[in-house]
């Protein structure tokens, strides 16, 4: 087991509430931090309806569950996260919103603290370079829904020291994840592929060529994915996807990476995705997937 006890994730949203469970999950004492409130007791009430859902499966035994949520604390103080000896950053994709996160927690945590970012487009060097620890910095991409999915793709910056990368590969195999070495490029290896490929799904809702339900039965019948497109991107969000994509395309200038007109519409309409009730498909709970 790592010498790391203790673990913060910045942004209770849809990712950060998944990575929380999967670090309360493996015995880590896990603070979980945002400045929205009602942020913080969704995220809750959705950890705790996951893993009753994960008992009533067999998958979890019952006395584990109270246990769980004792590791499960919120906050909406930076500061509580003083204590944390490794802080995952789970907030959206901009740069300057994560240097200014990474900046104050800088002055807040002790020096061993290791920083780290689940971002999946950004620069891991670019984001280091404003976290004034850059070799203590690194790479973290859980994959959604994190809470059940065991890939994470890890990504060194230039700066980052390989005792901080190794120290880091402890903590995720501990938490029972399973690690990839990828280096500092746009989109890793899954958004490289994902982005454009849930773009082009997105096109073809646009173009009429088939309704969203009948795309992901196509996919998901065809491919043997456990989620369509369309359905994960109603889970990721839509304000979350323009970002993905303004962020993948600003460097690549890849054309299938650029943001779909229909995406900017539905966030004018308030059709985000599961979060909002409408996306691509309708809602009428706020679950977390797998629950």
């Amino acid at each position: 087991m790592s010498e790391i006890k203790t673990i913060g994730v910045a942004g209770a949203g849809t990712m950060g509430a998944g990575i929380a469970i999967v670090c309360a999950r493996a015995g880590f004492r896990t603070r979980v931090f945002d400045l929205n409130a009602q942020s913080l007791e969704r995220a809750r009430g959705q950890t705790e309806a996951f893993l009753r859902k994960s008992v009533e499966r067999g998958k979890l035994a019952a006395e584990k569950l109270p246990e769980i949520m004792n590791q499960w604390q919120g906050t909406t103080d930076l500061a509580d996260l003083a204590d944390c000896d490794l802080v995952i950053e789970a907030v959206f994709e901009s740069l300057p919103v994560k240097h200014d996160l990474f900046g104050k927690l800088n002055q807040i945590c002790p020096e061993h603290t290791i920083f780290a970012s689940n971002t999946s487009t950004l620069s891991i060097t670019e984001i280091a370079g404003g976290s004034g620890r850059p070799d203590r910095f690194v790479g973290l991409h859980f994959c959604l829904p994190a809470q059940l999915m065991k890939l994470v793709e890890m990504s060194p910056g230039l700066a980052t020291s390989e005792e901080t990368f190794n120290k880091a590969w402890a903590v995720m195999e501990a938490m029972g994840q399973k690690p990839v070495r990828t280096q500092d490029t746009p989109g890793f290896v899954l958004n490289y592929f994902l982005i454009p490929f849930n773009n082009d799904a997105i096109r073809l809702v646009e173009q009429g060529v088939a309704e969203a339900a009948d795309i992901d039965l196509a996919i998901k019948t065809a491919m043997g994915y456990a989620m369509g497109p369309l359905e994960l991107l109603d889970l990721v969000g839509m304000d979350t996807q323009k970002l993905l994509c303004e962020a993948m395309h600003g460097v690549t200038n890849e054309p299938r990476a650029a943001c779909p007109p229909l995406v900017k519409r539905m966030i004018a309409a308030g059709w985000l995705g599961k979060k909002t009730g409408r996306g691509f498909h309708r809602y009428t709970d706020s679950k977390m997937f797998g629950a």
